[in-house]
């Protein structure tokens, strides 16, 4: 590989011990899983295999992420900011990324003040992963009384209101409010994904195909 592609190690400055910091990312869904550090042979070792290799500064050695855990993160692509000291690794997780068990490290609000929660709440870019990961436990756990879980069992049921829905938004940009077409907006969003996942086609599928399209 040469010092003119990308993602070549010897372009990356890495500070006077010979780290960078890495942020990773989910490629499909956006969000922010780690914050980690790589060295050169992490680096190369990350583009030999296809997963991610970092270097642990506890441990002070190279690891294979999920070499244990099961839970490796395979690399679609590696880039690196402006000053060329940071890397950003956009990946496809096979399971959480925090050794908690939770499916980013960022899992903790920092807020001051008695009572605060440390659970974040949920910001807009959020939004539709996890509302597939819920749609998914729904369809895994079928509970009672779950619309969702109704919408499944009948796939005709399904189209129908996919088509309903979008004709209430169509109707809603017409001459209604725009919170009322962010409301049915957010019907059509929600009964689009039931749809994809009845067919186990992921969002991120239809995401794809909108980047082929650009001009």
């Amino acid at each position: 590989m040469s010092s003119d592609d990308p993602a070549d190690s010897t372009q990356i400055r890495f500070d006077e011990r010979g780290l960078a910091p890495c942020v990773i990312q989910d490629a499909s869904t956006g969000e922010v899983l780690t914050l980690a550090y790589v060295n050169a042979e992490a680096l190369q070792r990350t583009q030999e295999t296809g997963e991610m290799h970092l270097w642990s500064r506890s441990r002070d050695e190279l690891w294979h992420k999920g070499a244990t855990s099961g839970n490796v993160q395979r690399v679609r692509e590696l880039r690196y900011d402006c000053d060329a000291d940071a890397v950003l690794a956009l990946v496809d997780p096979a399971g959480p990324a925090c050794h908690t068990g939770e499916r980013t490290c960022f899992h903790r609000a920092l807020r001051s003040g008695p009572g605060a929660a440390e659970v974040p709440e949920a910001v807009s870019f959020e939004a539709l992963p996890e509302l597939e990961r819920t749609l998914e436990a729904r369809r895994a756990e079928r509970p009672e009384g779950s619309y969702t879980a109704q919408l499944l069992a009948d796939p005709e049921l399904i189209g129908a209101k996919v088509r309903e829905e979008a004709d209430e938004v169509a109707r809603a940009v017409a001459g209604e409010s725009d919170e009322r077409i962010a409301e049915e907006a957010a019907d059509v969003l929600y009964h689009l994904e039931v749809a994809l996942l009845s067919r186990d086609v992921p969002l991120a599928r239809a995401f794809d195909v909108l980047l082929t399209r650009r001009r």
